[in-house]
């Protein structure tokens, strides 16, 4: 990332995340209160993520990430991993409630992410932000992973959130669509076939061209942009994610 990408990357997110928070500050009242009504616990959720990548860890094969607390409305029960640990969320997840289902699809629930933006743990763009538990075994399972963070902070939106759908698969119309049977289970594994990591690789390819656009100001503004206003229009179709 160049300097006066930086620069202007921050400026779009401090301006961006305060327009944001004020914009959207009357529907936190509605939002809390449908939280509270539809099951009990916290309003808030705060988990640890990963974000900028840091370097190679203690171990052969490992990495260090700057990691933080991510603020999110509760979508999910709080015993939701009682039994099963840190895995990652799936379409039409059990554990998710009534009322978090429609948060998710329509991306509210994020809403209190652009505290996390304010205070320098996110940007408004960039690859989606992973748990520490499990991004070390995604890195392990995909070669250059972990290089998705390098030198680039995870955001609320990003090109891959808003170009493939809550799976990861893409689209039939997408240019990506065409590369899918190189992409899913490439060394054909017998029983490895809709793995987690198939889904986590497609959504690689766009987290990597994003941060390939971050080398100069020019692509960099068009990419921001195009994710930026892309994203309410996502959100209301209640796609991507």
């Amino acid at each position: 990332m160049t300097p006066s990408v930086r620069l202007l990357k921050r400026l779009i997110d401090v301006v961006g995340a305060s327009v944001g928070l004020c914009a959207s500050a009357p529907l936190f009242p509605l939002i809390a209160a449908a939280v509270k009504l539809d099951s009990p616990g916290p309003l808030f959720y705060r988990q640890r993520r990963a974000g900028e990548l840091l370097g190679a860890g203690d171990r052969p094969g490992s990495f260090r990430f700057a990691e933080f607390r991510m603020w999110k409305f509760r979508t999910m029960r709080t015993d939701a991993e009682k039994v099963s640990g840190a895995v990652l969320a799936q379409q039409d997840d059990p554990r998710v409630t009534r009322v978090g289902r429609l948060l998710r699809k329509t991306r509210l629930d994020e809403l209190p992410q652009f505290l996390n933006v304010l205070q320098g743990d996110m940007s408004l763009v960039g690859p989606r932000p992973e748990r520490p538990e499990l991004l070390e075994n995604l890195a392990l399972a995909i070669p250059f992973f972990e290089e998705r963070m390098r030198n680039v902070k995870p955001g609320i939106t990003g090109l891959a959130q808003i170009s493939l759908g809550y799976s990861g698969r893409p689209d039939e119309k997408s240019p990506a669509h065409q590369h899918i049977q190189s992409l899913t289970n490439p060394f054909k594994l017998d029983g490895a076939d809709d793995a987690e990591a198939d889904d986590m690789r497609m959504k690689m390819l766009y987290d990597l061209a994003y941060t390939a656009s971050l080398e100069r100001l020019s692509s960099y503004v068009i990419t921001e942009l195009t994710v930026i206003f892309r994203t309410p229009l996502i959100m209301l179709r209640g796609l991507g994610r």
